[in-house]
């Protein structure tokens, strides 16, 4: 067992019309001008934005919008967002979407405050020193940046998609109604419920396997999601399932799943590049790419992966064949995600066949031209990432 530092300092308020305490959580707080930010005009039509607007107005809260995010967020959209804030003396930013809403919403946070580019901070160059309050309302369970220090941005200049990781943009409260989740398109679902299941999965793939209260905790969470993913795929309005879901996607991700242990995330590093090069949805990319990279680090850790063959996808136990065991278990995943109408190849992600030169530059970015070593379980060179992507082409 690993030591372990654990911080959560999320407030969050959970259920049926939870939105009434937007205004409450806002003040207490300390916001006194609040950018609103969010995506498209599906929170709009849904009436959500609405809502939120009406209860700052209400409250006597002053507020300025900032809509456009799209998944993947950009940079450039950022850098409006920090231009914005400045101008109108912001002092704290509501998020009201998904994940992607919520990293461009702590990309502006930690921009205000620094006068140099802020992509200074995903090159490496410096840390944010800074970050303005951040709330959120979640209506998309997926990401976990609701509860996480993690930012992942998208550079719209070079493709070049990175995260950076600190407390300082950890969301002071959220706001999670399973409602709001019900008219989520099917697809968009099973990609937030593979991307919930696969930041456990991250964590629970690794060289410390002694953290028994950890393994089962992270076990339930994935049976669970997985079993959930499957009712509202037939019910998108089963609210114990939506809920069960959402909640599980703030557990996922904000380090609880990780006590005791040593994350990986080489599957997320490896995604990112997919997303970036090709902007697809995040979760399907981890689903095309997470069987190949399973197989390849498999040899020494069979036993794990049998584990997760019983404990998660209830697989039959071969004790006399501990390598079929875990086998089985990333052919039942790998069935599920077809059962849910995610991708299990980069063939069917993108629709047509990689070649050789995008999947070279893919391991070059992945890698930082060969300087970066990326995951835990088994640690990847550049040869072996190209060796991963060509399995899962």
């Amino acid at each position: 067992m690993k030591d372990f530092n654990f911080y959560a300092p999320t407030e969050i308020v959970f259920g049926k019309e939870s939105e009434e305490k937007i205004a409450e959580l806002v003040c207490r707080y300390g916001g006194t001008k609040v950018l609103v930010h969010y995506g498209g005009q599906s929170a709009r039509r849904s009436g959500l934005l609405d809502k939120v607007l009406g209860l700052l107005k209400d409250a006597g809260i002053a507020c300025v919008e900032l809509g456009g995010v799209v998944p993947n967020p950009r940079l450039s959209l950022v850098k409006e967002g920090i231009a914005l804030c400045r101008k109108e003396s912001v002092d704290m930013i509501l998020a009201v979407g998904g994940g992607s809403v919520i990293d461009s919403a702590k990309a502006i946070g930690y921009g205000v405050g620094y006068e140099g580019d802020p992509w200074d901070f995903w090159a490496g160059k410096c840390a944010p020193k800074s970050c303005l309050p951040i709330g959120a309302v979640l209506t998309i369970p997926a990401a976990g940046s609701e509860m996480s220090n993690s930012c992942v941005i998208t550079n719209d200049a070079n493709n070049d998609k990175r995260g950076i990781n600190s407390n300082l943009c950890r969301c002071k409260f959220c706001v999670m109604n399973p409602e709001r989740t019900f008219t989520l398109p099917p697809y968009q679902t099973a990609a937030g419920a593979t991307d919930i299941m696969m930041h456990t999965m991250e964590r629970y793939f690794t060289v410390h396997e002694d953290m028994t209260l950890t393994d089962a905790m992270a076990e339930a969470l994935m049976k669970t999601v997985k079993d959930s993913a499957l009712e509202v795929m037939n019910n998108p309005t089963d609210y114990r399932h939506r809920a069960q879901i959402m909640w599980a996607g703030s557990l996922s991700h904000n380090d609880l799943m990780e006590c005791g242990t040593t994350k990986d995330f080489a599957t997320h590093k490896l995604e990112h590049e997919l997303s970036a090069m090709f902007d697809v949805t995040h979760g399907a990319g981890l689903a095309a790419i997470w069987g190949s990279w399973a197989r390849y680090v498999m040899p020494g850790h069979e036993a794990r992966f049998a584990r997760f063959a019983v404990n998660v996808m209830g697989m039959e136990n071969d004790f006399s064949d501990t390598r079929r065991t875990a086998e089985k278990g990333v052919e039942a995943i790998e069935a599920f995600y077809r059962m849910i109408g995610m991708p299990t190849s980069i063939h069917e992600l993108i629709g047509r066949e990689i070649t050789d030169d995008e999947i070279e530059e893919m391991a070059r970015r992945a890698s930082h031209d060969g300087a970066l070593k990326l995951g835990n379980i088994k640690v990847l060179e550049r040869e072996d990432m190209i060796a991963i992507y060509k399995m899962a082409k």
